[in-house]
């Protein structure tokens, strides 16, 4: 199933975010809020809790989700940082159909990056792990800095690497958080059902110009 197909546009340049489009990475996300929690002596986390976290920043989750205030949330950070930086980088898993949809696309001359809320020195990582920064021509995520701490920075740097003008780019993600971060910058975007949306409303309230249910209806519409 796919929403707008019809009026798709021709592009230049795809945009992608990394967990829950390119790679499933829940369980190291999962694994580092529950040990950052448990040193904080708090609550453990519920499902449902740990769901909404994959997608925004970490500050946001701690803080929308948790309860946190902002001091409270960067000691979560941090201690979260703790442990992805030794094992839950590594807890991740590529989602069917990702490196093939790069593969073709870049053979059929778009340009590419990656565009995540995840910090950078990670999401090279990955990239590289799963084969991804193969076929990109920029890769940009916020920085241990405090830089680009919103998808909309994100995706603002990640245009301007690739020299692309907003109406010829797409992002390409899985969560409300990109399509927001997309229209802030009026940049069009396509939603896959792929990874870690709560539900059908998301989409809907969402209201991305695009919802495809697999890698290979993207690819399919933009080839």
């Amino acid at each position: 199933m796919c929403y707008n197909t019809a009026a798709m546009k021709k592009y230049t340049c795809v945009l992608f975010d990394l967990d829950g489009t390119l790679t499933y990475s829940h369980p190291g996300i999962y694994g580092c809020i529950r040990y950052a929690l448990q040193q904080l002596g708090k609550e453990e986390a519920k499902m449902e809790q740990l769901r909404k976290c994959i997608g925004p920043s970490l500050m946001y989750s701690f803080q929308n989700y948790f309860g946190m205030d902002e001091e409270t949330a960067r000691l979560a950070t941090a201690k979260y940082r703790e442990r992805y930086a030794v094992e839950g980088w590594a807890e991740n898993a590529p989602i069917e159909g990702a490196l093939e949809t790069l593969k073709a696309l870049k053979q059929a001359g778009y340009k590419l990056a990656m565009a995540t809320s995840k910090p950078l020195i990670y999401a090279e990582k990955i990239s590289a792990k799963f084969g991804f920064s193969d076929y990109f021509d920029a890769e940009v995520g916020s920085g241990l800095d405090g830089s680009f701490p919103t998808k909309a920075s994100v995706i603002e740097e990640a245009m301007k690497r690739l020299g692309g003008t907003a109406e010829k780019c797409l992002m390409v993600g899985d969560r409300k958080h990109d399509a927001e971060g997309a229209k802030e910058n009026g940049v069009d975007c396509a939603l896959l059902k792929v990874g870690y949306a709560e539900n059908e409303e998301e989409f809907i309230s969402a209201a991305p110009e695009y919802v495809f249910d697999s890698f290979e209806e993207l690819k399919m519409l933009l080839l």
